[in-house]
């Protein structure tokens, strides 16, 4: 009897010391779990809507847990404070510029403040500072946009219904091109016109290119015109003295104008002589004077030459002339 009792007491000790060991092992997976013993420093963040985050909530560094949502509190007039316990190993990488939102795990998961560690050039955080809140996407926002996409989605495929519907029906220019044959030729008459004149431009796009190769060849006019600096320096100044001399051509041709205009005027001796007649007949009588006088003034000479007192003179001069046509 002493010793059902003795083994009964035994086992009821191996199963409270078995249970005693189950439960130590459970508060130290929790606690490891809620990172009860891990030191850590506390952070605060002011928002305007949690949008139904919880104490024990976890807050997240890079897709890290790093720390637990310690407090919910009212703040100011509609705000709401949070603090935040951030592990001490994560504080080296939060800066004093650092954000928090509020987010979910996953689509419509647990609600976590997610945490963006800020500027390298700045120092780190210490334990009490607040840190700037940063508004994220609520589920009912991303849910308020997907119905409005939806709606969008089924507007945008009542409007197809009512294309593709007209299309079949043959109606509007679409409809009217997929069932009547003669426009559905005259589609295809345009378009094997089109590809004719898409092959004249790409031969003329290859004419061009050749003309342009033999502009490129070396020693060909076009070339040296192009890209011999002497021969453009000389055809450069025969432009020059070709303007020049079409410049001189037309100074030239402005005197011209000048002296006909002159030549039709009666107060110069030429426009006189043109344009007078009585200056004509004045000219042409002392022209037939001279003339009458000459005859005169030759047969005065002669009459000289058989006068006794000048005859041995006139045959002198004779003389002296043959003499200097034989020397």
């Amino acid at each position: 009897m002493e010793k059902s009792e003795t083994k009964r007491t035994i086992t009821v000790g191996l199963f409270v010391l078995i249970g005693i060991i189950i439960f130590v092992a459970a508060v130290f997976l929790l606690a490891g779990q809620q990172k009860r013993f891990v030191k850590s420093i506390d952070l605060y963040a002011v928002f305007d809507d949690v949008s139904g985050l919880k104490v024990g909530n976890n807050v997240w560094f890079s897709g890290v847990k790093v720390g637990t949502v310690k407090k919910i509190d009212f703040f100011g007039s509609s705000q709401v404070k949070i603090r935040l316990s951030i592990e001490e190993e994560a504080q080296k990488y939060i800066h004093k510029d650092a954000t928090a939102s509020v987010s979910s795990e996953g689509f419509i998961g647990n609600r976590i403040i997610v945490v963006e560690g800020g500027s390298i050039k700045l120092p780190i955080v210490e334990s009490g500072d607040v840190i700037e809140a940063k508004k994220g996407v609520s589920t009912e926002e991303m849910m308020n946009d997907l119905q409005a996409n939806n709606k969008n989605l089924i507007d945008i495929t009542n409007n197809l219904k009512v294309i593709s519907t007209r299309l079949a029906d043959g109606k509007g220019a679409m409809g009217a091109l997929l069932s009547d044959s003669v426009m559905s030729m005259d589609v295809k008459s345009a378009v094997k016109n089109i590809n004719k004149a898409s092959m004249g431009m790409n031969q003329t796009a290859s004419s061009l290119s050749a003309f342009a190769s033999k502009l490129n060849t070396p020693g060909g006019l076009a070339n040296r015109l192009l890209t011999d600096t002497v021969v453009f320096s000389k055809l450069t100044q025969s432009v020059g003295d070709l303007q020049k001399l079409s410049s001189d051509a037309a100074v030239i041709s402005s005197n011209l104008e000048k002296t006909s205009q002159r030549l039709n005027d009666n107060d110069n001796a030429v426009g006189v002589l043109l344009n007078d007649p009585d200056a004509a007949r004045s000219i042409r009588r002392s022209i037939s004077n001279l003339e009458s006088s000459s005859v005169k003034l030759d047969e005065n000479l002669e009459g000289l030459k058989h006068n006794f007192l000048l005859r041995g003179y006139f045959r002198k001069k004779a003389k002296d002339s043959v003499k200097n046509q034989r020397d």
